[in-house]
């Protein structure tokens, strides 16, 4: 079993910046797969962007490219979502995910663990 949490959501203006953390613990890392998914009030959960164990792989839907980056510190088992030039439309709870696999997935049920989520909202 595998348990993340994460953290780091908050209030912020737009154009600002905040950077999310999910902690891993319970087992054996190697080959976990770990990403973020939102979920804006009355929409579906969507893929945000994932990044592969050795951290050299990385994707991101298009709507946060250039603005947002994932990045994994492997000895500490954690994963950040830096998130920059915030927009209103950004706002939702973020939720941490991860899967034990070579590859990232875009859909959630690709992936076996999840975070309790974190609320970040971006005011205009």
């Amino acid at each position: 079993q595998v348990q993340l949490v994460d953290s780091g959501g908050g209030l912020v203006q737009a154009g600002g910046s905040l950077r999310l953390s999910c902690a891993a613990s319970g087992r054996t890392f190697r080959g976990l797969v770990m990403g973020w998914f939102r979920q804006a009030p009355g929409k579906e959960r969507e893929f945000v962007a994932a990044i592969t164990w050795t951290g050299g792989g990385t994707d991101y839907t298009d709507s946060v490219k250039g603005r947002f980056i994932i990045s994994r510190d492997v000895a500490k088992n954690t994963v950040y979502l830096q998130m920059n030039n915030l927009q209103p439309e950004d706002t939702a709870v973020y939720y941490c995910t991860a899967r034990f696999s070579n590859f990232w997935s875009r859909k959630q049920d690709g992936y076996d663990y999840w975070g309790q989520g974190t609320q970040v909202t971006v005011s205009s």
